[in-house]
């Protein structure tokens, strides 16, 4: 894989790119989230009030990785991400995939409420729009990140 310009949003400027344990759990587990997706990246950096930092980072893998990555959305992704939401950890330094959005998330917490089945929950996520998410989860990983510039954005209406 090539080097590649990934993106965080974010309510303030990040330069130093850190790994922050929150009370609650993402869908990889704790870590620094990216995505290659600029627009994404927006929603995430004004989804409280309108406005936002587009942090750019150039991002170069290294070989001596542990890596995990999810093509698409499937029975493994949702295991991983229910663990995951559950408060399980993992042992990858960096794991990249799609993204369980907020209508996502909702059929993953139906699943693991044990309201819908698997089946039913791939039946109601292969019509979502695609989303992108790459998060590192150790200091290593986060060496293959340099900063580029942060940009203030706002959300469109």
């Amino acid at each position: 894989m090539d080097k590649m310009i990934v993106y965080h949003g974010s309510k303030e400027k990040v330069s130093e790119p850190e790994i922050r344990k929150t009370r609650f759990t993402k869908d990889f587990s704790w870590g620094f989230y990216c995505t290659i997706l600029d627009e994404q990246a927006i929603i995430w950096a004004t989804r409280i009030d309108g406005m936002g930092y587009l942090n750019c980072f150039e991002y170069v893998p290294r070989d001596d990785l542990n890596i995990k990555r999810f093509d698409e959305i499937s029975y493994e992704w949702l295991d991983f991400i229910a663990d995951c939401r559950s408060g399980k950890t993992h042992n990858y330094d960096i794991i990249e995939g799609p993204m369980a959005d907020d209508t996502i998330y909702n059929y993953v917490e139906d699943y693991l409420d044990g309201t819908i089945s698997k089946e039913a929950f791939m039946e109601l996520a292969k019509f979502k729009k695609p989303t992108h998410q790459i998060s590192f989860h150790t200091i290593k990983a986060l060496s293959c990140l340099t900063y580029l510039e942060s940009k203030e954005v706002t959300r469109d209406e």
